[in-house]
């Protein structure tokens, strides 16, 4: 019996080492970039405010973002640009991806994708013009960001629906039914559901308006 486990700890020390240097051999130009992350879904109003990294906490969080970071060796996973030759910051930034179902009202979390700082604005485009409407923002940098993932997309041949557009789309959804109530939403998190933050869309309006 001691043998057997002697061999078992030398064949699982074997596979470690093949893994880790399987791992050496990746370099940057073997991570292929997704420009279709860029087409991430607005968050829903109900969920504004609640994320994984809000109720798992700060450790989770960090864990989660540095992961993501090493697994695409520092790259950003839409546009691929290395972390030291991103522009205006030269490192990543963690963005939580979801599966949306609108009906049910379940915003399941999916990953945290490393992303840069360009890529990471143009998909939250909502608080970009909020940034620039409050002059936190230089318009040079505001039409930078927009034009940036419009390349992207452009250059995988996709194109992002305006801001227009998709709140058209979410107030359709509303008016017919295949929207869920405020209620009715939940976050999902390893399993675990999670209620809006605010009660209601009025309470979450008044917040906004303090902020």
């Amino acid at each position: 019996m001691p043998r057997y486990r002697k061999k078992t700890t030398e064949a699982s020390g074997f596979a470690l080492k093949i893994r880790k240097k399987e791992r050496t051999k990746r370099r940057v130009s073997d991570i292929v970039p997704d420009a279709s992350l860029l087409l991430c879904p607005n968050v829903p109003k109900p969920m504004h405010g609640i994320a994984p990294r809000v109720v798992l906490g700060g450790p989770w969080w960090e864990a989660e973002r540095q992961a993501a970071f090493k697994s695409s060796l520092w790259c950003c996973e839409a546009c691929g640009v290395h972390k030291e030759k991103a522009k205006a910051r030269q490192w990543m930034e963690g963005h939580e991806f979801y599966d949306i179902d609108y009906l049910e009202g379940k915003m399941f979390y999916v990953r945290t994708v490393s992303l840069c700082h360009y890529c990471h604005n143009f998909i939250h485009d909502g608080r970009l013009h909020g940034l620039l409407r409050q002059n936190k923002i230089h318009h040079g940098k505001f039409v930078a960001i927009l034009q940036h993932g419009d390349k992207v997309l452009a250059d995988a041949g996709l194109q992002r629906m305006s801001r227009r557009a998709r709140d058209t789309f979410v107030e359709t959804m509303k008016q017919n039914g295949t929207l869920a109530l405020w209620h009715a939403w939940r976050l999902v998190v390893e399993g675990k559901e999670y209620l809006p933050r605010y009660r209601t869309e009025q309470e979450a309006d008044e917040a906004y308006k303090r902020a």
